[in-house]
């Protein structure tokens, strides 16, 4: 009498090593167990949701328009510009130039100025 293997089969050369781990919130886990339901699995039982995964994922094609651009190239620009934003603040007040408008300052400065002391001229006219 021959004796059967138990348990799973050896995948030899196709054994998996690399771990892919997904959190899904209640709503993309509900989603998930409609999907499992079209295809008559139990989305409770241990072993299921991964082959499924795994087929869905691997079968599909994937477009050149589902393909997300290279972020890394835009990092780098973003940091650059945040450099030089960095060095033009240090230029600035380095020679004192707080703000771009500081002449339009002085300007309002001197017109308030003034309007007090026209302020003080009416206020001194008004007989009491």
């Amino acid at each position: 009498m021959k004796q059967r293997k138990r348990g799973r089969k050896r995948l030899g050369k196709m054994k998996r090593y690399h771990n892919v781990m997904l959190r899904f919130n209640d709503t993309e886990y509900e989603r998930l167990g409609k999907i499992c339901e079209s295809y008559n699995l139990d989305i409770s039982e241990r072993g299921t949701i991964s082959p499924l995964l795994r087929r869905l994922v691997l079968q599909s094609e994937s477009e050149e328009k589902d393909m997300l651009p290279d972020t890394s190239n835009l990092a780098y620009h973003i940091n650059k510009i945040g450099n030089n934003i960095n060095q033009l603040v240090k230029i600035a007040h380095h020679k004192n130039l707080k703000s771009p408008n500081s002449s339009l300052q002085n300007e309002i400065k001197k017109a308030n100025e003034l309007l007090y002391s026209l302020i003080e001229i009416t206020m001194e006219e008004k007989p009491a």
